[in-house]
């Protein structure tokens, strides 16, 4: 074998891994909005677990991802340890696609249909298709296309380059030689982890092994030993991605490791017992690229028959190898693995503003109830409400910054953009809360009262602004437009109200109706209100504008307020409601 095809090797191997590579990363992002939908539907019931795992890990063609995922939703407490070890096991088995594509490249014949079906037939075109999407669309959706089919014929490429420089080698002695050394199966396993524990892939791996069986020197008693070590290489990505967690997410890693040495241990037993009881031809025979696949889909759904039924014994395994400490158990609500799978960290993200929202919503609810009975209780969950949406602020804003780092879609880098300005507004809101308990607090300790009219007109303000708060509420978490074509209106009755609750009060202090001291507490209170309801024009036009993927904020509801008769008629009702009633009486 001379230099030129020992460069023609590596530049093969290169290319193969770089096509790997693009096209997982490229699967992964196309594949953001199923695998939120498949991982959200993930239930204690074991089968729809193995499900998921297989199905995610052959949409994204990457059982290292899959588990790197899941030890990032154990150890953020989304998913249970007896969950995790199903989807692991439906990982084992989804890996095998692979394989099963790149063996298409032996396919040969005279057949029309078999050359189609031959990947040096379609991957040129599809190069082409792929260049064309991924330079000259602007859509981050069809440049993901692009880049799944650039890499698709770039891992083919590479698989091809590798199969014709390694062709030689089944005239070099030394080569045959080393081979026959990997029919020892303890060197075999040994060697198939160390090389798929150097490149993270067992897909990658396999790969490589197919390449190499061309030669026609890689008989199936070498081939098999060396299948079954790459299945425990691959757990590197998982054990390395498990430091610095909680211990059940340390737990599921060394589950994916477990599951792989026991059905090593137990098949490779078999595997020695029968080639040395009946030594079957099938063993030396060589090794084809789809037999290597058959192989490498066996091994995994043999396995995962074996240890599907005694899953509760791995969990107990995995729970004895990590044992329980007295210290209670740190969950990661945000876990930065999962940044590397776009669509399910927003969708976590989404999840703790969800919780964000509804505590300052009910924080500033009930800081309006204090003013009319004052209550301990409430006071000290309004400031614990205020607490929460401090930290989540800090948590959420520091890890939204990272991930648009990433490579994100339009519709990702929409919602990234709009819950890095969502969770300012919730975070204002449940401050605005904590200054209205203040002033109910303040009322009492200097037992300070309003007149009656200037109650009844506070009640109007409160009333508007819980009703504005639910709207906004509704418009975040459920996407409700016509909940959001209310919010404007809305929010020009309160910022009338304030203007005229403020002149009510300035003509109650000339007529000596109202104290100094009582007029700045109803002074805080207006214009926090009045802020609250600011707010929540934010939240729905934010929300709005991302659903059209528009950065503007406000600027779909400024085109609902011109000329818009569904505007003019929610302004009327809310006026009606909120502000008619008061100037009447006046």
């Amino acid at each position: 074998m001379d230099i030129f095809n020992v460069l023609n090797l590596f530049g093969g191997l290169c290319l193969f891994l770089f096509g790997m590579n693009i096209m997982g990363q490229s699967l992964e992002r196309s594949a953001g909005g199923k695998l939120e939908l498949m991982l959200g539907r993930l239930t204690t019931n074991k089968y729809a677990g193995l499900l998921t795992g297989l199905g995610v890990t052959a949409i994204i063609q990457s059982s290292s991802a899959t588990t790197v995922m899941v030890v990032g939703f154990v150890n953020s407490g989304l998913m249970t340890l007896k969950q995790s070890i199903h989807v692991i096991m439906g990982a084992n088995i989804g890996t095998t696609v692979t394989a099963w594509i790149l063996s298409l490249g032996q396919i040969s014949g005279d057949n029309i249909i078999l050359k189609l079906l031959k990947p040096t037939s379609f991957t040129p075109v599809l190069a082409v298709i792929g260049m064309v999407f991924y330079m000259f669309t602007k859509s981050s959706r069809k440049k993901d296309i692009g880049a799944i089919l650039l890499g698709f014929a770039v891992l083919m490429f590479g698989m091809d380059t590798m199969t014709d420089s390694v062709s030689g080698l089944s005239d070099v002695p030394a080569f045959k030689e080393m081979f026959i050394m990997f029919k020892n199966p303890i060197l075999g396993v040994l060697v198939g982890a160390l090389l798929t524990a150097v490149i993270q892939s067992s897909s990658a791996s396999v790969g490589i092994l197919q390449a190499l069986a061309v030669t026609g020197q890689v008989s199936y008693g070498a081939a098999i030993p060396i299948i079954m070590g790459q299945n425990i290489g691959t757990c590197i990505t998982a054990i390395l991605s498990s430091f610095g967690t909680n211990k059940n997410a340390k737990r599921a890693a060394l589950v994916h490791l477990s599951f792989n040495v026991i059905g090593t241990v137990v098949l490779l037993t078999v595997f020695c017992i029968v080639n040395g009881i009946y030594a079957p031809q099938l063993f030396d025979n060589a090794a084809t690229q789809s037999g290597i696949a058959v192989v490498h889909s066996l091994f995994n759904v043999v396995c995962t028959a074996l240890m599907f039924p005694m899953s509760s014994l791995l969990e107990k395994l995995a729970i004895k190898l990590v044992p329980e400490s007295k210290e209670p158990q740190k969950v990661e609500e945000l876990d930065e693995r999962l940044l590397q799978t776009p669509a399910v960290a927003i969708e976590r993200c989404h999840a703790l503003l969800c919780d964000m929202a509804s505590a300052a919503v009910n924080s500033l609810e009930d800081s309006i109830k204090c003013l009319n009975s004052y209550d301990a209780g409430l006071a000290e969950s309004v400031r614990a409400a205020e607490d929460k949406t401090d930290h989540y602020e800090d948590i959420i804003g520091s890890y939204l910054v990272k991930l648009s780092t990433h490579q994100l879609t339009d519709k990702e880098s929409a919602e990234v953009s709009k819950y890095l300005k969502l969770i300012g507004d919730y975070e204002r809101i449940g401050d605005h809360a904590v200054n209205i308990l203040e002033s109910s607090e303040e009322l009492r300790a200097k037992k300070i009262s309003f007149s009656e009219s200037a109650n009844g007109e506070l009640e109007k303000m409160c009333q508007a602004t819980v009703e504005i708060l639910s709207l906004s509420y509704k418009t975040f978490i459920n996407g409700d437009t016509e909940a959001a074509d209310n919010v404007e209106p809305l929010e020009e009755i309160i910022d009338q109200l304030k203007e005229y609750l403020r002149s009510q009060h300035i003509e109650r202090l000339q007529k000596g109706n109202c104290s100094i001291e009582a007029g700045f507490v109803w002074s805080d209170l207006v214009t926090n209100l009045e802020r609250v309801a600011d707010h929540c024009s934010n939240i729905a036009g934010c929300v709005v504008d991302a659903m059209a993927l528009n950065m503007n904020i406000h600027q779909s509801l400024r085109e609902i307020k011109q000329d818009s008769p569904k505007y003019r008629a929610a302004y009327m009702k809310y006026a009606g409601k909120y502000l008619d009633s008061l100037t009447e009486k006046a």
